[in-house]
């Protein structure tokens, strides 16, 4: 839909660092264009939907693989102790194109910050400080080589793991 930043950041009409990361099943993976920092992946559906229950049957099917995929390629890549998983869909107050943040957090994000979750998100949003485009590309490189690695697709259809093996928590990552 022209005019709708979700998808003009999908056609080309709008600046999208980084690109798109994967499609599958009309879903796509990209970075988060605002201040959320390196590393913050939205997964948000190809085609102009509102509200998530206007999703068909198959696409909130392939929601949760595509989903588990950006988790499971930020803990691959940046070990956070958390991973945010939230759907934001207004601009100002007026619905927009559907998009789920999944954003990485670590324990020490409280030694700059006052309080987790969306609060983290709204001092991040007042900080307005946007990661410079070549940090996005470098790190959507890395996301795509992880997620080549993780899934044996063919076409367009996502096969994954049962599981990953588990991790330790390093607390190690991008934002610090």
């Amino acid at each position: 839909m022209k005019g709708c930043l979700a998808c003009d950041l999908t056609t080309g009409r709008a600046s999208l660092p980084g690109g798109v990361i994967f499609e599958s099943d009309g879903w796509l993976i990209e970075h988060c264009i605002g201040p959320l920092g390196v590393g913050t992946l939205i997964v948000k559906p190809r085609r102009h939907v509102e509200r998530f229950v206007d999703l068909s049957p198959a696409e909130y099917g392939a929601f949760g693989r595509l989903v588990w995929l950006a988790t499971a390629a930020l803990r691959e890549l940046l070990s956070p102790d958390q991973t945010y998983v939230c759907q934001w869909a207004h601009a100002g107050w007026t619905s927009g194109h559907i998009h789920f943040v999944i954003q990485p957090a670590w324990d020490r994000d409280g030694e700059r910050h006052a309080s987790p979750g969306p609060f983290l998100q709204v001092d991040l949003f007042n900080a307005n400080e946007t990661p410079p485009a070549d940090e996005v590309d470098a790190f959507c490189t890395r996301v795509r080589e992880v997620i080549r690695q993780l899934t044996a697709s063919t076409g367009r259809s996502v096969s994954l793991p049962d599981r990953l093996p588990p991790r330790p928590r390093t607390g190690e990552g991008a934002r610090g």
